[in-house]
């Protein structure tokens, strides 16, 4: 496989960094809305990256990898919120051992999440790649990788189909 090569720190504008560090701020969009919902993260992360998906690989991959990394956040986050409004307000399930250690292990989470992105956030400010585990690898691979299928006259949009 062929890979497109990647960006140097003083080959990307200003811009560029600041829209590649925007994407791991998006874990505090539902903060910034003032609502403790856990999927408008998730929300907040599809958009950017749907905005920022035209714009240059940099920024394309980082903008992907915070997508990425937002998708198990959210779903143990929602997970947790889902079980405590069961226990508290509908009164349908007891506090247990389980419940508690579900709790711990979703802080522990958000606390390195919290940590990768804040890392993140400030190497793509400075230009520079930073791959989370699990994600960063597949993303680099979404963004980087030179495809035989695109269509290089991506320009032409009128030209008769191939044979």
């Amino acid at each position: 496989m062929e890979y497109y090569d990647l960006e140097q720190p003083d080959e990307l504008t200003k811009k560029e960094k600041e829209d590649a560090m925007g994407a791991y701020l998006m874990m505090f969009a539902a903060m910034g809305a003032g609502l403790p919902l856990p999927i408008i993260n998730l929300i907040a992360s599809v958009i950017y990256y749907f905005v920022q998906k035209k714009n240059t690989r940099f920024v394309r991959f980082h903008s992907l990898q915070s997508l990425w990394s937002q998708i198990p956040t959210t779903l143990i986050n929602a997970g947790a919120m889902y079980w405590t409004l069961q226990i508290f307000l509908f009164d349908n399930l007891k506090t247990s051992d389980m419940y508690y250690g579900y709790l711990i292990m979703l802080v522990i989470l958000n606390l390195a999440y919290f940590a990768f992105s804040i890392v993140g956030a400030v190497k793509a400010r400075n230009g520079k790649m930073y791959y989370f585990l699990f994600f960063g690898k597949i993303c680099y691979h979404q963004v980087y990788q030179i495809r035989d299928d695109v269509n290089s006259d991506a320009d032409n949009v009128n030209l008769p189909p191939k044979l």
